[in-house]
């Protein structure tokens, strides 16, 4: 065939990224909005010990990250969970299930970081501007605001470089190096509970250690999540087979360093009682640490609004992927051909951004409304929740994929470590890993995936038998 009749083949994706601005990404990714939304919760479940269920969420995370990085560098496409269980599975409705459930932990985990920001702007702004309202119904308004608010310049089109991620994860990483600077200056000084408390198992229900340590690393669980999305970046990394590996492990080891250090120093600022009922429930213990270790500096003025730069950025990354995801099924035929419309001019997908807001708006209503939990902690569960489902059958794609060798010199993790990674996943995802007022995770769950089924169902009898065929997975989520 003739140069001139050779068909066009799509450019490639630049890669751009090398292995500092990878570190730098995933460490932006896994920080986010996860500690400030569960640290508090979880260490009044512990008391002291609170360190540890992040050190067990982190093991579980690093298990299940060396399924990644093994799948990964045998197939370096961005599609990734849902590019695996095709790969391994082979069944067009399992590959559906885990890219909805992917989504739908974007969507969860975009309206939780609403909740944290709206909580933390309110009372950042009552601090400036005495009087402002903080109540909830104010706080559901900020929060509905600011997915209304995503969704306007999800539209626009506009991309987060990775140069401004860069500057979120410093910002995110100041914030949360004042929280331990805190710890460290109360405990050095003698205040506060000190370190005489780290080592103190305290249960509010009387539950024994095993099982106050796996509901909270069940919470836990939602602030290690993002290092997944990485994957995502696998095109546009040099040498990924190389790069990969080493960059993924080291930003899960420094993000449970921080965590363990807030973690630290919440139960050595923060009174016993205080730190499960905090002032603000949804705000979180950090807030907490910031007012009671540092009563004479005016840290907490600006604190709040730190709050929200750390976790704004994370929304936005969620909503992008869960709308991208969305319309690349549309385009698949195995969601109505509907959410696949593009603004002619922007060439955003509009058509998938208005449904996946108006299901992040829809959450954060009947959470609010109709369940005693707050945004943060019913929707940071779901989150890990789902996530935990995806990371089980990936684990088990890593065994089933053995029969593919790759290529020469792919990274390939010790065979005990994806059997122990479903199993550690498959257990926190029972209810004996939640307490019995986060049961209703598992009704959004549920409620989020039959959204999804029953579109898929109509999809299949539009298109059947062409439809659902998931002929370019690997591009699933392009725009």
């Amino acid at each position: 065939m003739s140069e001139a009749n050779a068909p066009e083949r799509d450019p490639e994706l630049k890669r751009v990224l090398g292995p500092g601005l990878l570190l730098l990404f995933i460490v932006g990714d896994i920080l986010g909005a996860g500690v400030y939304a569960v640290t508090g919760k979880l260490a009044g479940q512990v008391g002291g010990i609170a360190w540890l269920p992040f050190l067990v969420a982190f093991a579980v995370a690093t298990l299940t990250a060396y399924s990644y990085l093994e799948l990964v560098t045998k197939y370096p496409q961005a599609a990734g969970a849902a590019l695996y269980a095709h790969k391994a599975f082979g069944v067009h409705f399992v590959t559906f299930l885990v890219a909805f459930t992917v989504v739908c932990s974007g969507i969860t985990s975009a309206s939780t970081s609403s909740g944290l920001l709206a909580s933390n702007l309110l009372i950042g702004l009552d601090e400036v501007v005495p009087g402002v309202p903080t109540g909830d119904t104010a706080t559901l308004l900020v929060a509905l605001a600011f997915m209304v608010l995503l969704a306007l310049i999800n539209l626009r089109g506009v991309g987060e470089s990775v140069k401004f991620n860069v500057i979120l994860t410093f910002i995110e990483m100041a914030a949360l190096a004042i929280v331990i600077a805190i710890g460290i200056w109360v405990i050095g000084r003698g205040d506060g509970e000190g370190l005489d408390r780290i080592t103190v198992f305290e249960s509010p229900d009387d539950k024994g250690l095993f099982m106050a340590v796996t509901i909270a690393t069940a919470i836990a669980f939602f602030s290690m999540v993002g290092f997944e999305d990485s994957v995502n970046m696998v095109e546009e990394t040099k040498e990924p087979e190389k790069i990969f590996p080493r960059m993924m492990l080291t930003g899960l080891g420094i993000s449970v360093v921080i965590y363990m250090l807030v973690a630290v120093s919440v139960v050595a600022v923060v009174p016993t009682g205080q730190i499960l009922n905090p002032v603000n429930p949804e705000a979180g213990a950090l807030l907490d640490v910031v007012r009671i270790g540092s009563p004479d500096i005016p840290i907490d003025k600006f604190f709040p609004f730190m709050t929200v730069f750390a976790v704004a950025n994370t929304a936005l990354i969620n909503m992008l992927m869960a709308s991208r995801l969305i319309y690349g099924m549309a385009k698949q035929d195995v969601l109505p051909p509907v959410l696949g419309k593009v603004l002619p001019g922007r060439r955003s997908p509009y058509a998938a951004i208005i449904f996946t807001t108006g299901l992040a708006l829809a959450l954060i209503i009947v959470v609010r409304t109709q369940s005693e939990s707050t945004i943060v902690g019913a929707l940071s569960g779901t989150t890990a929740l789902l996530l935990l489902a995806v990371f089980t059958l990936v684990n088990v794609a890593v065994l089933i994929l053995r029969r593919d060798p790759g290529k020469p010199g792919t990274f390939k993790a010790p065979s005990w470590v994806p059997v122990v990674g479903a199993i550690a996943c498959a257990y926190l995802l029972g209810p004996w890993a939640r307490l019995q007022a986060d049961m209703i995770q598992y009704k959004i769950a549920g409620g989020l995936l039959a959204v999804g089924i029953v579109l898929w169902v109509l999809t299949m009898i539009v298109h059947r038998p062409e439809g659902g065929r998931f002929t370019d997975v690997e591009h699933l989520g392009d725009d």
